[in-house]
């Protein structure tokens, strides 16, 4: 799912990544659609708390998935206003909630690997595995994974 490109090194991927409580997240940058500013968030009435509401961008209806809920952390209470990165699935549009977006990282497929046995398992049911970098660990979040585990979601 990620986009693969060969090089004399092996394949490499690239993701786009986030911060959500501090902790690094890849995105594979093939799901990303766009990176945006949430403005008028419209609350969904009777939607999980997973579900920060629905916004109009672009002439499109956009589910907004709270990631820090998602991921069972507290609220973001530092003042920032939040950053969205719009995916698809199944031909619906979604955002998902981050604290702030980084850079796109193009790294050797042969270095990511399985999810740590330590890894929060709140986590690892979003995680496609995990790339070690200098200092830091970044998860790979399962975009499919991310949308799926909320049954509600479609409805909402």
């Amino acid at each position: 799912m990620t986009t693969k490109t060969e090089t004399i090194e092996g394949t490499v991927a690239e993701y786009v990544t986030a911060v959500i409580g501090g902790q690094l997240f890849g995105l594979p940058i093939s799901r990303v659609q766009d990176v945006f500013m949430p403005e008028r968030l419209t609350r969904v009435p009777l939607a999980s708390s997973e579900i920060a509401g629905v916004l109009n961008l672009r002439g499109r209806i956009v589910t907004v998935v709270d990631m820090r809920a998602r991921l069972g952390l507290p609220k973001n209470d530092d003042g920032k206003p939040p950053m969205a990165v719009g995916v698809d699935l199944r031909g619906e549009s979604y955002g998902l909630l981050i604290d702030q977006i980084g850079e796109v990282l193009r790294l050797p497929e042969a270095s990511c690997e399985e999810n740590p046995v330590n890894l929060d398992p709140r986590m690892a049911k979003l995680a496609g595995g995990v790339h070690r970098l200098d200092g830091q660990l970044m998860v790979v979040l399962d975009v499919d994974r991310v949308l799926e585990l909320v049954p509600d979601l479609i409805a909402a």
